[in-house]
């Protein structure tokens, strides 16, 4: 009587408890894709939680069940002092592991190509190329094609691929839209590529997730997909903006500070991007005025 009445107050427990924990949770980002690669990768996360969970609900469920039927007041529990091998339990345990990393290792060989950051995405539509530099602690997002820039902000025209070039100018780092999917470091001296597409018109949460120092927590930007026109629209605009990203501004820019407002600029000094990323393989060259684009080391 008194072991039931102890197992309905753990059992009451549990699921209180529990219910407390999950009212509190909201469907993490990455399980609510906004575009084809996020999608793709959601379906990899769901099939890797389902495959390891052919092993991790059984021993939950064996742990608990083993604990209760042998514990010390069950007098009825078989006792079986001599018992050291089971050929079915051996296959059981080795067997089923072997079998999910089988899988697991096909779906990841598999996805690997499939996701590769620098391949581009199968759509009719020409790409629009984007320029994303890391700095301390900030997003700077170069339009090469418009020729303008912002900070902290980036917008693009929904069901067009985007292909991101990407470096830093301060601590490697990592970019990632975790809606669209993907993501790739960014690193002084190196070009990283990244091709993601947004489906669904939205402002979406863009990150850096690699730790690059005190600011690290307040660099983020916010990523916005909208129609053609809309975006044609913010282009114009920023064609007005009273800012304009020269060598010397650039500096300035790249100076650390924290929690920077969106700016944006209406022309950007011309190569600036490769200008970047060529400073760090010429050292002493560090005016980014110069166009260094065709040089070779």
């Amino acid at each position: 009587m008194i072991n039931n009445k102890y197992k309905s107050i753990f059992v009451t427990v549990l699921i209180i408890g529990v219910t407390l924990i999950l009212s509190g949770c909201n469907t993490p980002i990455v399980l609510d894709p906004k575009g084809a690669i996020g999608e793709q990768e959601r379906s990899l996360i769901i099939d890797a939680l389902l495959l390891m969970s052919i092993v991790v609900v059984p021993v939950i469920f064996l742990t608990l069940f083993f604990a209760w039927k042998y514990r010390a007041t069950n007098t009825t529990a078989k006792y079986t002092p001599g018992w050291y091998h089971s050929d079915a339990l051996e296959s059981i345990t080795w067997g089923i592991p072997i079998i999910i990393i089988l899988v697991l290792g096909t779906i990841t060989w598999r996805t690997t190509h499939e996701l590769d950051p620098y391949k581009p995405i199968d759509v009719p539509k020409k790409p629009l190329v984007i320029e994303a530099v890391a700095l301390d602690w900030k997003w700077l997002f170069i339009y090469p094609e418009q020729n303008i820039a912002s900070v902290n902000f980036v917008e693009f025209p929904v069901d067009m691929p985007i292909s991101f070039k990407i470096t830093a100018d301060a601590p490697m780092n990592a970019f990632q839209i975790p809606q669209l999917g993907g993501q790739i470091y960014a690193m002084a001296g190196m070009q990283t590529r990244l091709h993601l597409i947004a489906n669904t018109p939205g402002d979406y949460f863009g990150r850096a997730v690699n730790y690059s120092g005190r600011g690290f927590s307040g660099m983020q930007f916010v990523a916005r997909a909208t129609s053609a026109d809309d975006f044609k629209t913010w282009v114009n605009m920023v064609k007005h903006s009273p800012n304009v990203l020269s060598a010397q501004e650039y500096k300035q820019l790249a100076l650390p500070s924290e929690d920077n407002p969106i700016t944006t600029y209406r022309s950007v000094q011309n190569h600036l991007f490769d200008n970047i990323i060529m400073q760090f393989m010429m050292p002493g060259m560090e005016d980014l005025s110069v166009d260094r684009s065709n040089m070779k080391m």
